[in-house]
């Protein structure tokens, strides 16, 4: 694959990706082939992974830079069984994506309890939903980060949100017809869970910095795929530049980010949202 930009090249780079059967993960996929690297694509859905893969081969990527491990982020022995099968192919991995989580719903309702609400949202769920996108990110990156630190250095990129530095804005789930305890929100752990990744970020950055292991983080903002029309017009004046994300509008970012062209880079969150978060 020819580069121009030289040190975008990572045509020499194993690069893992959790949750990478999703809309995002399969986009950090492809921004990655394009530089050169080979992905190890990781999800805990087998069925979604030879989606992605049959997706990522029909886009023209080369097979025999497509490897896909069912994982499941929330068990080390889970985590560790891809390590082993990874050795057993003499693959290092060289960068780390942090993309696995529960995209929370907003509408749950049991009988007449919205269970999204604060006041009723379950331990169970919070405990879920933690779990997979908090918890996930810091066993991954103490078992690849570990290795990477022993193999030479490496990146971590960390995937939260722009809702990292912003509140929600409850106001876009209002619907007029509802009664507050009926009324739709953004679920507490999509907050915590992303702000958090800042925080694990800016640990990782001062971590193993002297064995040459970077850590950033990634903040997109809200990306565009046939939500309701009533939601998108209200989120839509919350952005200067008035739309939601296109799904592929952050490869570039991610290219920039997992690459030696931000070598000097480390420890900071890159907030990506058409402006939301500045107004």
């Amino acid at each position: 694959m020819d580069i121009k930009l030289p040190k975008y090249n990572i045509s020499d780079k194993y690069a893992l990706i959790t949750g990478a059967a999703g809309m995002l993960g399969i986009q950090h996929s492809k921004a990655l082939l394009e530089i050169g690297a080979s992905i190890i694509i990781t999800d805990i859905n087998d069925t979604d992974l030879k989606i992605a893969t049959e997706f990522l081969e029909k886009e023209g990527f080369a097979k025999d830079k497509i490897f896909s491990y069912v994982m499941d982020v929330t068990n080390e022995m889970s985590i560790q069984s891809v390590v082993n099968q990874l050795k057993e192919k003499n693959i290092k991995v060289n960068i780390l994506i942090n993309n696995a989580a529960i995209n929370p719903t907003t509408s749950s309702i049991e009988g007449n309890i919205r269970t999204t609400r604060l006041e009723n949202f379950s331990l169970e769920r919070w405990n879920k939903e933690v779990s997979v996108g908090l918890t996930g990110a810091f066993l991954c990156s103490k078992i690849f980060g570990t290795l990477m630190s022993k193999n030479g250095g490496g990146v971590i990129l960390n995937i939260s949100s722009d809702l990292s530095v912003i509140a929600p804005d409850q106001r876009l789930y209002y619907q007029d017809n509802l009664i507050e305890e009926l009324q739709a929100v953004k679920p507490v752990t999509y907050s915590v869970i992303k702000t958090g990744m800042i925080g694990l970020t800016r640990y990782l950055a001062s971590y193993w910095p002297d064995k040459g292991v970077r850590s950033n983080a990634l903040s997109p903002g809200g990306v565009y795929f046939d939500q309701d029309k009533v939601f998108v017009d209200k989120i839509n004046k919350l952005i200067p530049l008035a739309r939601m994300a296109n799904s592929d509008e952050y490869n570039s970012a991610i290219q920039f980010l997992c690459s030696d062209a931000s070598a000097y880079m480390n420890g900071q969150n890159i907030v990506i949202d058409g402006g939301r978060s500045i107004i």
